[in-house]
């Protein structure tokens, strides 16, 4: 035998060589992608200024534990749809239960935390919208809201240090120059329906300083008052008139604890019983029954989260949705790798200050 005529007939061609890097590259970045860090961008203001619109980010998916594949019949790094032509880029011929594996730690009060939206019924979990919202409250808390004070287990807890509200300012019938705004980092509301009324989403610290501007008569914080209903505020109902400012007090379910079985416990947990832990829940005559049993109270399978953004006026959360469920938990935020502004000039469209910092609770 010729051993140099049958070594070189069988060397990869070029193109094969390439095509074996690019299917090892790809399975290469699932496996990162599905159980180490995925990379999100910020779309929404929802957290500003603690995360700003732009911010690309690392988020963790072993803090937690991963999430294994739920629906794992999917095209490699679309979540949702196919790039260009719009289909779905998943089949759902194949769905696995969900499990997660052993983590580095459990979600903690105040941790930022990747999270799929939980009201696309429409979708598989793996394959809902994906949010970012910091965790307020964890499995077996107690929140309440009372005007804008954030209150779990009874101990009033501390506005993020960058948290937002909306404010009403009032100025002398003059307008603000763009450029002071700008100095002042306000992106957020604008003109008011009144001449020299202004609306804007501010920190504390930013409200400080934008009373101090000669123009400037007033400034006042934004605020719901108790008892108003807000049918936009969950759970939905009259009986609990509940709004963006003045919500609960709520119990945060975790697995294993048992609620009776009452109208008040069914406006506020039917959801999770019947969507989130795939149970059919009916009344008759006062009755509760479960798949058709008759039951008096019910026993959750899953822990629970409430998720709020940190700017709270600004921010669709928990307080309009409800709670997210352990299996829509995605991953922890950890790290910015990038930050992008639409609205700099040439030379601060990127935040240098920004790179590649840690995020911190």
């Amino acid at each position: 035998m010729n051993w140099k005529f049958w070594k070189s007939n069988r060397r990869k061609s070029k193109t094969r060589e390439w095509f074996d890097a690019l299917i090892f590259a790809v399975i290469a970045a699932t496996i990162i992608r599905t159980f180490l860090l995925e990379a999100f961008t910020i779309p929404t203001p929802s957290m500003e200024k603690s995360l700003l619109v732009g911010d690309f980010l690392f988020v963790s998916k072993i803090n937690y534990g991963a999430r294994t594949p739920m629906t794992p019949l999917s095209f490699p790094f679309a979540h949702q749809e196919l790039p260009i032509f719009g289909t779905k880029s998943y089949s759902e011929s194949i769905k696995l239960p969900y499990y997660r594996l052993p983590g580095f730690s459990t979600i903690r009060n105040y941790d930022i935390v990747v999270f799929n939206y939980p009201m696309e019924d429409d979708r598989p979990v793996d394959k809902k919208t994906h949010y970012i919202k910091r965790c307020i409250g964890i499995p077996g808390d107690t929140l309440a809201i009372f005007d804008r004070k954030v209150s779990i287990n009874g101990i009033a807890q501390d506005l993020p240090e960058f948290g937002q509200f909306l404010y009403q300012v009032k100025t002398n019938g003059t307008g603000f120059n763009p450029r002071v705004l700008e100095k002042l980092n306000i992106r957020d509301g604008g003109p008011g329906m009144s001449e020299g009324e202004y609306r804007f989403f501010l920190t504390k610290e930013t409200s400080i300083e934008l009373k101090k501007l000669p123009n400037v008569s007033s400034i006042e914080p934004y605020m719901q008052p108790q008892g108003i209903y807000e049918d936009y505020i969950y759970p939905f109902t009259p009986d609990m008139p509940w709004n963006i400012d003045n919500f609960g007090p709520l119990y945060i379910p975790k697995a294993g604890d048992q609620i009776p079985l009452n109208k008040r416990n069914v406006a506020l947990y039917r959801r999770c019983i019947e969507k989130y832990e795939e149970n059919t829940l009916t009344e008759s005559n006062g009755q509760w029954y479960i798949n058709g049993e008759k039951a008096n109270s019910y026993t959750f399978e899953l822990d629970y989260y409430f998720m709020m953004g940190d700017n709270r006026h600004n921010s669709a959360d928990s307080r309009f949705w409800g709670m997210v469920p352990d299996d829509h938990i995605v991953g922890k935020a950890v790290f910015i790798w990038f930050s992008w502004d639409k609205f700099g000039s040439f030379f601060t469209k990127i935040r240098w200050s920004r790179l590649f910092s840690f995020i911190h609770d």
